[in-house]
């Protein structure tokens, strides 16, 4: 007969936290972040009139976050970022380098920050607490994003916001809605 041992939980975790800690597990963890990012990001439909695809990277890298926690996340979209800049071509469709979307990638920087550091306070395990914590980062990366549009595209306020904001709001709400389930039924599945 087997047993099998539940993985024991503790206040302050996120569920990469319930793996066996190492220096190797922290950099397999930060490297896989910014390999799913990239992969997402090829997940990329064009929005007619905006330089800006909808993808699946913004996704990536809250859950990133979430799962990680801050410093993790924050490596991995590190990783990412500096290895596009250096020719890898795994931004939005297979781009690399600076381009007008750009800011969206600093904003996802941030973004792991704030919602790894909110998934250590509990926020992942309950539905409408991760529903807030995945808006705080999609809002933290468009606070970022539109104004880096703006400015690198030579936009107004205006077209930056209906190029680079107005059309991916129902997209990013559907994204919410998955964390939200995902996430809160993840940790149940472990608490069991």
């Amino acid at each position: 007969m087997s047993t099998a041992v539940a993985p024991v939980t503790r206040p302050g975790q996120v569920l990469a936290d319930l793996l066996p800690a190492s220096r190797v597990r922290d950099a397999a963890l930060v490297l896989g972040g910014a390999a799913l990012t990239g992969l997402a990001a090829q997940i990329a439909v064009p929005v007619p009139g905006s330089p800006v695809p909808v993808t699946g990277q913004t996704f990536a890298a809250l859950l990133v976050g979430t799962t990680l926690g801050a410093g993790r996340g924050f490596a991995s979209l590190a990783v990412y970022a500096l290895a596009g800049l250096a020719g890898v071509p795994w931004f939005a469709q297979g781009a690399s380098g600076v381009s007008v979307s750009f800011g969206y990638i600093l904003g996802m920087m941030l973004a792991t920050l704030a919602v790894g550091a909110l998934a250590r306070r509990g926020a992942d395990r309950s539905m409408p607490r991760m529903a807030g914590t995945m808006l705080l980062g999609e809002a933290i990366i468009y606070a970022v994003g539109v104004p880096y549009l703006a400015f690198a595209a030579d936009m107004s306020a205006s077209a930056a916001i209906a190029a680079g904001l107005t059309p991916f709001l129902i997209g990013d709400a559907l994204k919410a809605a998955l964390a939200m389930g995902l996430l809160p039924t993840t940790w149940k599945l472990v608490n069991r």
